[in-house]
């Protein structure tokens, strides 16, 4: 049984910083691309960064610089370092496989820039 188990959102400040992680079980982790993905209340989930297996990254142009994916294979984990937040980045993240798969998706975790 596939799970992916987002954590690390909360409330943050514009300017602050947070870090994501997104544990896998139930399939062979290392040799699957992965992504984070975001949803804002109304608008279309979208992808936000990706790591291939090999290690190389990509980056929705919003996010360019402010953001940085890793993953650890040891641990199934995929993280997303948030810094430089901004009220826009206010979503849901979710982490999947790249592309995704449908029955893959967890719950995700709310991320909420306010002052």
């Amino acid at each position: 049984q596939v799970q992916l188990v987002e954590s690390g959102g909360g409330l943050v400040e514009p300017g602050g910083s947070l870090r994501l992680s997104c544990v896998a079980s139930g399939f062979i982790f290392s040799i699957k691309n992965m992504a984070w993905y975001r949803q804002a209340p109304g608008k279309q989930r979208e992808a936000v960064a990706s790591i291939i297996v090999g290690g190389r990254t990509y980056y929705a142009d919003s996010v360019k610089g402010r953001f940085t994916i890793s993953r650890d294979n040891a641990k199934n984990t995929v993280y997303l370092q948030m810094n430089s937040l901004k009220p826009e980045d206010t979503a849901v993240y979710y982490c999947n496989t790249s592309p995704t798969i449908n029955s893959y998706w967890g719950q995700g975790t709310q991320v909420t820039v306010s002052s």
